[in-house]
């Protein structure tokens, strides 16, 4: 029987990728599944063998320890070259998007509160 070993949700394509290596490196047998058309199934990696998770395990875990101190390391790098991009570059490179991001906010907020608003004057 099947056995699931890594949920794709939310990973990012080169990860997956990466541990797509990692297994067939390892001649570990796998198969995947997606979330569907939808969204409603269970987009993963499955394992055929049952015998094989703890090494599979393993070698994914050693491998997302390694992935996330690279990402630290190259953000201190981006924070120590000072080419991380804060709330206000963002803003200066895009202030049409923000002003519509504020009105939308502004218009939801307001459509919310409205029916409380109409209970006070009476």
């Amino acid at each position: 029987m099947a056995i699931l070993l890594f949920k794709l949700n939310n990973v990012t394509l080169d990860e997956a990728e990466d541990i797509r290596e990692i297994l067939d490196e390892q001649h570990i047998d796998y198969y995947e599944t997606s979330a569907g058309r939808w969204g409603i199934g269970v987009a993963a990696i499955w394992l055929v063998n049952n015998q094989d998770f703890n090494s599979a395990r393993t070698l994914i875990h050693s491998y997302q320890i390694d992935r996330g101190l690279q990402i630290r390391r190259e953000h201190a790098d981006l924070k120590n070259q000072n080419k991380l991009e804060s709330i206000f570059d963002r803003l200066k490179h895009h202030p049409l998007l923000f002003l519509l991001t504020l009105v939308l906010i502004c218009l939801i907020t307001a459509l919310s509160l409205k029916p409380f608003f109409s209970l006070i004057n009476l």
